[in-house]
């Protein structure tokens, strides 16, 4: 990729549309495409109807600084394959190349329209197809996240500065960082880590879809009470214990959250190898889930030795009553009664998820991106270290070290310090025309 040539690519999706927007970006973007439009020139942020040679009747506008915080046009043609090749043949005949993945959006990061963690928040708003997805990408690209990371980059410095001071004055055996400063300076940073570290299970299960592991014995309803919440026959239901061997995925949105429901096998001892493994499944799929809903059925008697020995630590767990349809039926203090059979009490358990994640889902700031969930590990490693180092005496020197590193993964986080390799893996998943 060369910073100074003028590149091409279609900005719409591949294919046939009712109309394509053919962007060119570069010094060269105007001049380029003004010999071939049918005016003798274009007004900033004004769109031109006009024709493009002979070939289509096109809508243009130019930007002074546009996407990419260079010249930039943009051709509104129909969405024809021939008129959209034949635009771009034009164009990179006059001296233009065509764009590589996200390169437009490389350009912006170049230019510092985009910090670098704006630049991938990019990437997720195209990709976004739930209302969460869309509303972690346009916080990431608002800058509600990247100020957060600002904050903590500064006072990272802080820090380094003092130290890297005192370094300059090590022969006059001078401490110009005070000490117990730097420890609630530490303290301060390591409570900002944690809580942005500690963000990304529900950041990145809003990406995802938040799992909900649907839980309980053979024959209590759990795959009934997945098709009453799709409204759709998904799962297979059966009075034979055992039918479901292996786990269910489906997708559904709730108010404004997606969750993503596991159907699992019943728990119980099996003999049988392959419900085994169903089992085991299940097993994982609430060791990963935010929510856990268990499901019983109220015809048989309850015992809280049932749930034991489920790993649900540290989740939402939903105590689910089933069949509340049928006479003689006694709901257990604590559950949530419904009838998978005809839909009783379906609003109330929504309700119950809902509430379950709504106020970690609404934080202003989430982390999502597993490389910034690493990166933000080592940074409080780092700081861990200093932490340590600290307490045991460890000469200013070698503090700085650690706090030199900390500011690097920060830094690659946001883009200040970062590699070729790292952008290129950035950049190389975007799709051509961004």
């Amino acid at each position: 990729m060369t910073k100074n040539d003028t590149i091409v690519a279609v900005s719409t999706p591949a294919g046939v549309g009712g109309i394509a927007v053919v962007r060119a970006s570069g010094a060269d973007a105007l001049p380029f495409a003004l010999k071939h439009l049918a005016v003798p020139a274009l007004k900033a942020r004004r769109a031109t109807y006009c024709r493009f040679d002979d070939l289509d009747d096109v809508v243009a506008v130019y930007y002074p600084k546009g996407y990419t915080g260079e010249p930039t046009v943009e051709i509104s043609c129909h969405g024809s394959l021939y008129v959209q090749q034949a635009v771009l043949q034009a164009l990179v005949d006059d001296g233009a190349r065509m764009a590589g993945p996200g390169e437009f959006t490389m350009r912006a990061f170049s230019n510092g329209r985009l910090n670098l963690s704006q630049a991938e928040a990019v990437a997720d708003l195209i990709d976004a197809v739930t209302p969460q997805q869309h509303r972690l990408a346009v916080s990431q690209l608002r800058g509600s996240y990247a100020a957060k990371l600002k904050e903590l980059r500064q006072q990272l410095l802080d820090l380094t500065s003092l130290m890297e001071l005192e370094l300059d004055f090590s022969q006059e055996d001078v401490e110009f960082a005070d000490r117990t400063e730097l420890r609630r300076l530490l303290s301060t940073l390591h409570t900002q880590l944690a809580t942005l570290i500690a963000s990304f299970r529900i950041g990145n299960a809003l990406k995802r879809g938040i799992p909900v592991a649907i839980v309980g014995k053979p024959n209590a309803g759990k795959s009934s009470l997945l098709n009453a919440l799709l409204g759709d026959e998904r799962a297979i239901v059966s009075d034979v214990p055992g039918t479901t061997r292996d786990t269910v995925e489906e997708f559904l949105t709730i108010g404004n959250l997606t969750f993503r429901f596991i159907d699992t096998a019943g728990l119980r001892s099996s003999s049988d190898t392959v419900e085994a493994m169903g089992i085991e499944r299940s097993r994982k799929a609430i060791a990963d889930a935010d929510i856990v809903l268990y499901v019983h059925d109220l015809t048989q008697p309850f015992s809280h030795d049932d749930l034991a020995s489920l790993p649900v630590g540290g989740k939402h767990l939903i105590l689910v009553g089933n069949k509340s349809d049928l006479a003689g039926t006694v709901l257990p203090e604590g559950f949530v009664a419904i009838s998978a059979k005809d839909g009783k009490g379906l609003d109330g358990l929504r309700e119950a998820m809902l509430a379950a994640v709504e106020p970690q889902a609404m934080q202003q700031v989430l982390l999502a991106n597993p490389r910034h969930h690493e990166a933000l590990m080592r940074v409080q490693q780092a700081l861990m270290q200093v932490s340590q180092g600290l307490e045991a005496g460890i000469p200013a020197d070698l503090l700085a070290v650690d706090l030199r590193d900390a500011l690097y993964h920060l830094g690659s986080i946001t883009g200040e310090v970062v590699s070729d390799d790292i952008l290129d893996n950035i950049f190389s998943r975007f799709c051509i025309g961004k």
